[in-house]
């Protein structure tokens, strides 16, 4: 039977001396006993699958808005994706692949709808109000809003995989203030990875999407050194290959070469910094897992590629300043009249302010919620 010594000796016997061990937990805010088969990352994992904000990711944007079609990503299947890519590459390292996949299936829990133009409008409406960041508003509803359990607000999640949400990728360069987390300590390996997992999804989904909506084109891609070699290889191999299954292989392929040359490099500068416990991971300035030089010279023109031709395509720019002007239109019409909120937003204000009840609840909401609710609010024949 697997229980809670079972898995500490898997561990122990299993997992590499520098990944973060589920008996080395700091605990959670909440002490209480913890369940006889299931580890404390695995139970964290089980939490956030269960909680009402992971099932929203759902009808939550990626850069397309989600009536656009029911092809192109959503942030659920943007986190499915991280997890999936995090997961092989905690594994090859024999990193614990129950905290990784906690961490990379918790990190979008924040984000507003509308992608980052939602984010966007409201950090600009709550500039003087301590203003908003997805990866804080991702600790904010596990730590506060999710509500589930009678003994405790949030999900109660362990310090890990709250780290893990919060030393979320650069943004965290912003958050000294967060002592409980130790700024000045580096990440967990576990976290290093979903980071990188995260740019490898997000990178190829958004080739994926843009191809699909034809707001790029393969002809421009093929002068990318990296886009250019794997089709050339992928079309002598199969000279005559659907354009769709084309796509789809060459998009694989780029997945596939980054994860293979992230493992290689940060299992080689794991030995040459002599890594020998988690300790040392956190103690090291320097970021563990990475890519070689030579991948990121590839990588470099492709990010560049994306910004220029899909994240700038007037198209995508008119989504986005329409979905800002929702975002603040709503928070206009609620902070002239909070009355207008729901009871369970109502009871907030008291303890966190109008303000950032508001800012709480449009959060929350998900694109087709939040375009629902400003027709009810502004369409004179829609009915409230």
């Amino acid at each position: 039977m697997l229980d809670q010594k079972e898995i500490n000796k898997f561990e122990d016997s299993w997992l590499a001396p520098y990944a973060m061990k589920s008996r080395n937990t700091r605990g959670r805010v909440h002490p209480g006993p913890e369940h006889p088969y299931r580890s404390v990352y695995q139970r964290d994992r089980d939490r956030i699958i269960h909680s009402a904000a992971f099932r929203r990711l759902e009808y939550k944007t990626q850069v397309f808005v989600n009536h656009e079609g029911d092809y192109y990503r959503t942030r659920l299947t943007h986190t499915l994706e991280v997890a999936q890519i995090a997961r092989t590459i905690a594994k090859a390292l024999r990193l614990n692949s129950d905290l990784v996949e906690a961490i990379a299936l918790a990190h979008d829990l924040g984000h507003t709808p509308f992608g980052h133009s939602g984010e966007d409008a409201l950090n600009e409406i709550m500039a003087n109000y301590g203003g908003f960041n997805h990866n804080m508003q991702s600790l904010r509803v596990v730590d506060l809003l999710e509500e589930r359990y009678p003994d405790f607000p949030g999900l109660n999640l362990t310090w890990e995989v709250r780290e893990g949400i919060v030393k979320h990728s650069s943004a965290f360069d912003k958050m000294g203030e967060l002592q409980e987390f130790l700024p000045d300590e580096s990440a967990t390996l576990e976290t290093q990875v979903v980071d990188i997992a995260d740019e490898i999804a997000y990178d190829n989904h958004d080739l994926d999407d843009g191809l699909t909506s034809g707001l790029i084109n393969e002809k421009d891609l093929a002068k990318l050194k990296i886009w250019g070699n794997i089709c050339g290889k992928i079309s002598r191999k199969y000279a005559k290959i659907e354009p769709e299954r084309r796509k789809y292989l060459i998009i694989r392929s780029l997945i596939d070469i980054q994860v293979t040359n992230l493992i290689s490099e940060t299992e080689k500068k794991i030995k040459r910094l002599r890594i020998k416990s988690h300790k040392d991971i956190k103690k090291n300035p320097e970021k563990i897992a990475c890519f070689s030089s030579e991948m990121m010279d590839l990588r470099k023109p492709l990010r560049e590629f994306l910004i220029r031709k899909l994240y700038c395509h007037y198209r995508v720019v008119r989504m986005s300043n329409k979905a800002k002007r929702f975002i603040q239109e709503l928070f206009n019409i609620y902070i002239k009249n909070p009355e207008q909120l729901p009871p369970h937003i109502e009871k907030r204000i008291a303890s966190d302010g109008t303000r950032r009840a508001i800012c709480d609840y449009i959060a929350g909401m998900t694109d087709r919620y939040a375009l629902d609710e400003y027709k009810k609010l502004f369409d004179p024949y829609e009915k409230v």
